[in-house]
């Protein structure tokens, strides 16, 4: 946490834990234009800091909906000159904001390479990447996730606290989690090259990657319905397949449940009680929970 003319960063309170999505980014200098933008574009507390914000807001909304109306067709047929000049002045717009970001930080990686930094330059990218392809264009609308500081704007930075939690319990269950993942591709591979053996390309299953697909589908328990087997035992493995995706559809969210449980359990830590010996006790237990003895004090 960093202190700047007695002013505080809002978002990083005192004795509280970061957000994982948070960084703290430190002036380049403490007088003059640069710091009063950084004041203005990093915090959120006087009324000029505010209306940027709102501002700022503002104009990502309308960069989204210019973005959004020119994929309509009759629109487009009629107001594509206005409305690609109108996504050039937004793009613009926002280059000049993501440098004036980066000139007035200490550190312009950690600027970078931090959530809301990336966010906002992959929120200008795909218009300069449309001169090259111009389908990219349409991948503007990401900078609708600007709109999540919308949370630090309106004092509800607990509420990106709790997404950090959310955040951290996926992260510990990665293994898990990449462990089922991996047990679903294996199956997913055996009953396509199976299905591709069975029915054939007259039955629509032309390859083993076509199999593959409808193997996702069948497990998934959605069934398109664009390829279905066409012999009994085709018919026979689907159903295998069906009961095999309605027994294993839980398994992540059990996973992922359990990790959250534990992130919201108290923190604990291992004091052994000088009486009876037990170890497990809250990060603020005085006495022991079981004998009721006075436990001695935590090694750093």
């Amino acid at each position: 946490m960093s202190e700047t003319h007695g002013r505080q960063d809002p978002d990083a309170p005192a004795g509280e834990e970061r957000p994982l999505l948070e960084r703290n980014h430190e002036p380049a200098t403490t007088s003059g234009a640069r710091y009063r933008w950084y004041l203005r574009i990093f915090h959120h507390d006087k009324a000029d800091e505010r209306n940027f914000d709102l501002w700022l807001i503002v104009a990502i909304i309308a960069s989204v909906v210019v973005v959004m109306l020119d994929s309509v067709e009759f629109i487009k047929l009629r107001w594509h000159s206005q409305l690609y000049l109108a996504e050039w002045f937004f793009t613009l717009l926002f280059t000049v904001e993501y440098a004036v970001r980066l000139w007035v930080v200490k550190r312009p990686l950690r600027y970078i390479t931090s959530f809301y930094g990336i966010i906002d330059l992959f929120a200008i990218v795909p218009t300069f990447l449309s001169l090259l392809f111009p389908a990219s264009a349409s991948l503007a609308v990401v900078r609708i996730l600007r709109m999540l500081r919308i949370f630090r704007i309106l004092k509800l930075a607990e509420y990106s606290s709790e997404a950090g939690v959310l955040v951290q319990a996926l992260l510990r269950a990665r293994r898990k989690i990449l462990v089922f993942v991996a047990t679903l591709l294996t199956i997913t591979v055996v009953f396509g090259a199976l299905m591709y053996v069975i029915e054939g390309p007259e039955h629509g299953y032309t390859s083993i990657p076509t199999g593959m697909y409808w193997a996702v589908v069948t497990m998934a328990t959605v069934g398109f319905g664009d390829i279905a087997p066409g012999t009994a035992l085709g018919r026979f493995i689907t159903s295998v397949l069906i009961i095999i995706g309605y027994s294993i559809i839980a398994v992540p969210t059990g996973i992922y449940t359990a990790e959250l449980a534990r992130s919201l359990q108290p923190k604990r830590h291992s004091v052994r009680c000088s009486e009876c010996g037990l170890i497990d006790h809250e990060s603020d237990a005085w006495h022991c929970r079981k004998c009721g003895r006075s436990l001695p004090e935590a090694k750093e």
